[in-house]
């Protein structure tokens, strides 16, 4: 049974003489009301749920989404410029006011490094709101887009070379009074001890949960050094190439520091679904905080210098080279698949491994037109 949360509904009426779009998002159960062992969504409440047992807190998260225009027409050099954003400004507006009247908190919509490539970024919400919202914003881009005759794209990469197309999710976590509950200036990087758990837990793992949040073929060519991605299973204060990021915090504002503060994931595309995504995330972190590990130190140089003998010594792994390999780890380790209900990994492994025969015998160009088209 697909149960609709009339919460979710989605009415955007572009005022261009065609019917509004309308959509809404739901619960797939069983005839008896449990939850099917493969509905997302209810795989992420799981893990929430786990979370709030295991540590008294709940998650607050924002996705920020990068997709490029098919066929744009932004100059080159207009990255996080004005005349950047002016060349696509008709999709920009209009997609902020779609989003406002979907009941979403737009926080910003910049022109990003890559060719005719975009960014959105969200407020913050609890839960599974958060990705209920990146289910949203995705499906309001893409309407946006063919609305004003236009084409995007989420795909992880566009071409073989070049910037992908990442997906970052900002965390951090209110205890249930609903007061800030990740920061601590005593701390080592002002990581409260739940919050370093949490992240400890998400790179002890991340090898394996990889599988998920980067789920595409074309997902391992971005996860690779100096592509503004994630390499390897570190942690950097303010590092965009870092795995885990602690973002920076500033003394001019207004809200205060233990309000501002969060981490970022960076391992992870649009390839991947928000809730599966956010669900592998938040186990690990749960798991980290169950094991009672110690907060991580943080890297501050470039990890690809190193040799191999010095990233082991370290504690440093390099990220799967392949969405096989990443599968492999995922599905053989027997408490990371025992987070999900019983026969999810199975299933979800040999759906991706259709994936991965249905790209075979293609080029790298040729499987990065499909993952395109795909998404």
């Amino acid at each position: 049974i697909l149960l609709p949360d009339a919460q979710t509904r989605v009415v955007a009426d572009f005022q261009d003489g065609l019917a509004s779009e309308q959509f809404v998002l739901g619960d797939i159960l069983q005839t008896t009301g449990e939850p099917w062992e493969c509905c997302t969504r209810s795989i992420l409440k799981s893990a929430l749920a786990r979370l709030e047992a295991v540590a008294g807190v709940r998650l607050l998260s924002a996705f920020e989404h990068e997709f490029h225009f098919k066929g744009g027409s932004c100059p080159i050099g207009s990255a996080y410029t004005s005349a950047g954003f002016r060349a696509e400004r008709e999709f920009a507006e209009t997609l902020v006011a779609m989003l406002r009247d979907a009941g979403l908190e737009p926080d910003m919509v910049m022109k990003e490094y890559g060719v005719d490539q975009y960014e959105v970024t969200m407020g913050p919400t609890q839960g599974v709101t958060c990705a209920d919202q990146a289910v949203i914003l995705r499906e309001l881009v893409r309407v946006t887009a063919e609305r004003l005759r236009r084409e995007v794209s989420f795909t992880p990469m566009r071409a073989p070379t070049g910037v992908g197309n990442g997906l970052h999710i900002h965390m951090s976590f209110r205890d249930n009074a609903g007061k800030p509950a990740t920061y601590d200036p005593e701390r080592k990087f002002g990581l409260g001890k739940t919050a370093g758990q949490f992240i400890a837990g998400v790179l002890k793992y991340l090898d394996r949960i990889v599988a998920i949040t980067a789920p595409s073929v074309i997902s391992y060519a971005r996860l690779t050094p100096h592509r503004w991605s994630a390499a390897f299973n570190n942690l950097g204060f303010r590092d965009r190439e870092a795995s885990v990021r602690i973002c920076p915090v500033s003394d001019l504002s207004d809200i205060d520091k233990a309000s501002q503060y969060n981490f970022e994931f960076r391992a992870a595309d649009a390839a991947a679904s928000p809730y599966l995504a956010l669900a592998a995330i938040v186990n690990a972190g749960a798991q980290g905080i169950e094991e009672e590990l110690g907060c991580p130190d943080a890297s501050e140089e470039d990890l690809s210098r190193l040799s191999g003998d010095d990233l082991e010594r370290r504690g440093y792994i390099k990220l799967p080279q392949s969405l096989e390999e990443a599968l492999a780890k995922f599905e053989n380790d027997k408490t990371v698949a025992g987070w999900f209900p019983q026969g999810f990994a199975d299933v979800y492994v040999k759906h991706k491994q259709g994936e991965i025969d249905a790209m075979k015998g293609k080029t790298e160009a040729e499987i990065c037109a499909a993952y395109e088209a795909a998404y």
